[in-house]
C-alpha cells in the first residue's frame, strides 16, 4: 500500500487490486470507446467482491479492489455494452474498512481477492450476498449463525502450478488474477504452516530436476499423518523420481505421483500411508480415511463447526432415516450415523464409496454406502422412494442439486439440510424447495475461505406436512 495516494507515471498502470505497480493485460476497446481515467465513488460490492460504481449516464462500472464509500481515480481496461471494467489508478478517499493485505502476492495472485477488506466486513459482505440472492427468490431468511475460524493459516490442501519458461527458468505458484499466467509464490498466508514451509524448498528442487517440463503440477495435503506431496508427472523419469524420494524422506513427507497423460495412475514413492483426519461426532472424534484425489474440505476448523451445526440442527437420529447425497468419504454421514440415524450415503465416485464404507467399519458404525449418478434424471426420486427418508442432507458441488430439490419438492421429507458452496445455485435450488412447501428455518454462513469472495453456507428446510409425524413413519404414512 506504499503507493496509495501517489500519482504514478502515466506509462505504468496499477494492478487489478489498485494497490501495487503492475501492468494489466490490455484489451482492445470497441470502436469509439475511450480508455477513460476518471474519479468515481464506489457504491457497494458486487457478488464477486469488485466495487460497483456508475458513469454519469448510468452505465455500471466494476472496479477491481474498490470498496464501498471510496473515491477513486479509475482507468477502464475493458468496455462492454452494458458495463465497463476498471482498475484503480489512485485512491483518493479510502474506506475505514480498507486494511493492508497480509500477503505480498495480493496484487498479482488470483487466490485471495478480498485481503484489502477487513475480515469482519468480508463476512458481512458474504452474508449480504446470500440474503440478497434468497430474497430475490421470495425467501425470508432467519437470523444467521456465523461459522468462522482463523483467517490465516487455514488451508490444508492446495494445488500449485509448475511452468518452465523459454529461458529455462522454473516457476511454481498459483494462477494470476483473470489470467493463465503463473505467479511465483514464495509464501502463502492462508496455507497451514507445514505446507507453507515447503514452498521455497520445492522451488529449489524443481530447479534441480533434469526434466522439470515433465512436471504438470504439485498437490499439497495436510493430514493426521503429516504432510503429503503429490507430483503430477507427465512422463516417468527415474533420476528425478529419486530426487523427489530423497526430498520427501529428508523432510518426513509422504510422496506419491500421478504419472501418465491419458489415464494417470497413482503410485506411492514412499511407503503408502493410511491417510486420515478427524471429524467431530456426538460422542467423540471419528476417523475419516481418505486418499489423494478424494474431496476433503480445505478448512478443518470451519468444517468441524459445520458438522457440529448439522448435529445440533438435526438432533438425535435414533429411529430416523437419513439420505446423504454427495456424501464423499463420509464427512457428514459418519457423525450422523453415530447419532443412531439409519443412514444411506450416496456418492458418484466409486472409489470414494469404497472408502466411505471402510470409514464406517473403522469407526464401528453401520450405514449403507452406494454409488449413483445424482445428476441423472430420476435417480434421486428413485433413491427417495427406496429409502423413504425422514431427513435428507445435500452437499453438492458448485453446480448445485437442482434435480434433487425438484424430487424433494414432489416427495417431501421432514427436513432437508443443504450445504452449499455456491450461493447462486443454492438460491435457485432453495426456490424449488420453498415452492414445494418447505420453510427455511435455519441459516448459517460458513467462512470456509477467508480473504476470498467464496461463500459456503448451511440452510435447514422443514416441511410442515411431515415434520410432526411420529419418528420412523414414512411420508406416505
Amino acid at each position: 500500500m506504499a503507493m496509495l495516494g501517489k500519482r504514478r507515471p502515466s506509462r505504468v498502470r496499477s494492478g487489478v487490486s489498485g494497490l501495487q505497480g503492475h501492468r494489466p493485460s490490455r484489451v482492445a476497446l470497441p470502436a469509439g470507446a475511450v480508455d477513460e481515467t476518471s474519479s468515481r465513488v464506489i457504491e457497494r460490492l458486487a457478488h464477486d467482491g469488485r466495487g460497483v460504481a456508475h458513469h454519469p449516464d448510468g452505465k455500471a462500472l466494476f472496479v477491481e479492489g474498490g470498496l464501498p464509500g471510496e473515491r477513486l481515480e479509475v482507468a477502464i481496461h475493458r468496455a462492454h455494452k452494458r458495463y465497463d471494467e476498471a482498475h484503480i489508478r489512485e485512491l483518493l478517499e479510502a474506506s475505514t474498512e480498507r486494511v493492508a493485505p497480509p500477503c505480498g502476492h495480493f496484487a498479482h495472485c488470483g487466490g485471495c481477492d478480498l485481503q484489502h477488506l477487513d475480515v469482519d466486513a468480508q463476512r458481512r459482505h458474504k452474508l449480504a450476498v446470500l440474503v440478497e440472492l434468497l430474497t430475490r427468490q421470495g425467501i425470508e431468511t432467519p437470523s444467521p449463525a456465523l461459522l468462522a475460524g482463523s483467517p490465516d493459516g487455514y488451508r490444508r490442501r492446495a494445488r500449485l502450478g509448475v511452468r518452465v519458461d523459454a529461458e529455462g527458468e522454473v516457476h511454481l505458484g498459483f494462477r494470476a488474477r483473470h489470467r493463465h499466467r503463473l505467479v511465483d509464490i514464495t509464501d502463502c498466508t492462508v496455507l497451514v504452516r507445514p505446507l507453507n514451509a515447503l514452498l521455497l524448498p520445492l522451488r529449489e528442487l524443481l530447479a534441480s530436476l533434469e526434466a522439470p517440463r515433465q512436471v504438470g503440477h504439485l498437490e499439497l495435503l495436510d493430514s493426521d499423518q503429516g504432510a503429503i506431496l503429490v507430483v503430477r508427472q507427465l512422463r516417468d523419469h527415474a533420476a528425478d523420481a529419486r530426487r523427489w524420494q530423497y526430498f520427501a524422506e529428508s523432510r518426513g513427507l509422504h510422496l506419491a505421483q500421478w504419472w501418465g497423460r491419458e489415464s494417470p495412475c497413482l503410485e506411492w514413492l514412499t511407503a503408502e500411508p493410511a491417510l486420515s483426519c478427524h471429524v467431530p461426532g456426538p460422542r467423540g472424534e471419528l476417523t475419516l480415511g481418505f486418499a489423494p484425489g478424494d474431496f476433503l474440505q480445505a478448512n478443518a476448523e470451519v468444517n468441524q463447526q459445520m458438522i457440529e451445526t448439522a448435529l445440533a440442527w438435526l438432533g438425535e437420529g435414533r429411529d430416523r432415516r437419513l439420505l446423504d447425497l454427495y456424501a464423499g468419504v463420509g464427512n457428514f454421514s459418519l457423525p450422523l450415523a453415530a447419532t443412531g440415524a439409519d443412514v444411506t450415503a450416496v456418492e458418484g465416485a466409486s472409489a470414494m464409496v469404497e472408502r466411505l464404507a471402510d470409514n464406517a467399519r473403522r469407526n464401528g458404525l453401520s450405514l449403507k454406502a452406494q454409488q449413483a449418478d445424482l445428476a441423472s434424471d430420476g435417480v434421486v426420486a428413485s433413491l427417495l422412494d427406496a429409502s423413504r427418508p425422514d431427513w435428507v442432507l445435500l452437499d453438492p458441488p458448485r453446480d448445485g442439486a437442482e434435480r434433487a430439490c425438484l424430487a424433494l419438492a414432489a416427495r417431501p421429507v421432514a427436513r432437508v439440510l443443504y450445504v452449499s458452496c455456491d450461493p447462486a445455485t443454492l438460491a435457485r435450488d432453495a426456490a424449488h424447495l420453498v415452492h414445494g412447501g418447505y420453510r427455511l428455518t435455519r441459516l448459517g454462513i460458513a467462512d470456509m475461505f477467508p480473504h476470498t469472495s467464496h461463500l459456503e453456507s448451511m440452510l435447514l428446510f422443514e416441511h410442515p406436512r411431515t415434520e410432526r409425524r411420529p419418528q420412523g413413519v414414512s411420508p406416505d404414512g
